[in-house]
């Protein structure tokens, strides 16, 4: 360990309790930080040593302590202690954004000439950053249609080190079956990496399952306000040093301590908030699965949705995530420029209701071949559901529906 302050024995002990007790208590380390029940920010980029033998160990590694903000400081360690309780990982390592998680974690696994395949419905800058890959350094990616694992295994080539998984899948909802495909990766020694931002450890556990590392954009439901930038990634302790050391180190993705803090804050809320995300987005689903201007309606809660029972049995909850089909770009348009209380942006995973056109918006830079190849139509509208009213948030897209 670098930092070397992950109790195994406190997560082994809290992973016996529930997850809403385990979200307030997360991180906790009462003693460690002179009794604050808020985890201090230590505005510290350097750290001093008691004596010299101490600076040599603790630089080389050979004993628990900090020595330079870009490879840990002790609110970031809370984090990462945090994020091993509520994931259930043996180790863990936060970032400045959830792109650093995405390009630390496959940047710790390929090299030039390797391969990797992943989703055709996933997050748009992931799939820049694997066709960058491609592009400069020979790190080939063949996309695949996630909801049948035997496509995984039917895609395998020698080179082939990383399974990319994202379950749910940005913005169409697609649903992953984890452990089937971790075991493929397991009987080829293959890592699988999987994206968990939609579903959150409240709504789903992939370590569980058998995925090798799971990762976050604490953008999002961790932090749950709209007020930070970060990422983590939870894994094996190997893999997360490796990561640590390597290509956290060199490339230095590292969180600030005061968006570490925060991440830390907005994960005390977590399991109440999500509470209210599940429950208004399937009341919101099921309006829109009704509604006559609606085309399509892609939720995993929705007993019509192909993938609905994989999702029920590898899921508590289906998340706060709906996407629906409008038609057109025209008609997407003109929802958008009709709501009232949905906040028309580009993120998700806020308190507040978030709507944006994909095709137009995230999804704007990739080919339109590609992006209906991945369910990615003109009308697709993905809505992030708050936690306010479900009736005020449905009476506000129903409105705007009717304009067009």
């Amino acid at each position: 360990m670098l930092s070397g302050f992950i109790n195994q024995e406190k997560i082994t002990k809290m992973s016996e309790k529930s997850f809403e007790t385990l979200a307030v208590h997360a991180g906790e380390d009462l003693s460690g930080h002179h009794g604050a029940v808020s985890v201090p920010i230590y505005n510290a980029s350097v750290f001093a040593f008691s004596d010299a033998d101490s600076a040599a160990a603790i630089h080389n590694y050979e004993k628990p302590g900090w020595f330079y903000g870009r490879l840990g400081n002790p609110t970031q360690d809370a984090l990462e202690n945090a994020m091993c309780e509520l994931e259930g990982g043996e180790s863990s390592l936060a970032f400045a954004s959830g792109m650093a998680a995405v390009t630390a974690s496959i940047l710790t696994v390929v090299k030039a000439g390797d391969h990797i395949i992943a989703p055709q419905a996933h997050y748009s800058t992931t799939g820049n950053f694997l066709e960058y890959l491609s592009e400069n350094f020979n790190v080939q990616t063949t996309y695949i249609d996630q909801t049948n694992p035997e496509n995984y295994r039917n895609t395998i080539q020698e080179n082939t080190k990383i399974f990319y998984l994202e379950t749910p899948s940005n913005p169409t909802l697609k649903i992953s079956d984890l452990a089937a495909i971790a075991k493929i990766a397991q009987e080829n020694s293959i890592t699988a990496i999987c994206d968990n931002t939609f579903a959150t450890p409240f709504n789903q556990l992939p370590l569980t399952l058998g995925i090798d590392v799971v990762l976050h954009s604490a953008t999002k439901y961790l932090g749950g306000h709209s007020d930070l930038t970060a990422g983590v990634i939870v894994g094996k302790q190997g893999f997360i040093e490796n990561t640590r050391l390597k290509t956290t180190k060199l490339f230095g993705g590292n969180i600030a301590p005061q968006t570490a803090w925060l991440v830390l804050r907005g994960i005390k809320t977590l399991a109440l908030r999500m509470e209210r995300h599940n429950e208004n987005a399937n009341k919101i689903a099921n309006f829109l699965a009704e509604h006559p201007k609606v085309l399509q309606t892609n939720y995993p809660g929705l007993i019509s949705h192909p993938n609905h029972e994989t999702a029920k049995k590898q899921m508590r909850g289906f998340g706060g995530m709906i996407s629906f089909d409008v038609g057109s770009v025209e008609n997407g348009k003109t929802l958008l420029n009709n709501v009232r209380l949905c906040a028309l942006a580009t993120s998700l995973g806020g308190v507040e209701t978030i709507i944006q056109h994909s095709a137009s918006m995230t999804h704007a830079g990739v080919p339109r071949d590609e992006c209906l190849k991945a369910g990615i139509t003109d009308g697709l509208i993905r809505l992030s559901v708050g936690i306010e009213n479900a009736e005020d948030l449905i009476e506000d897209l129903d409105q705007a529906l009717e304009k067009i």
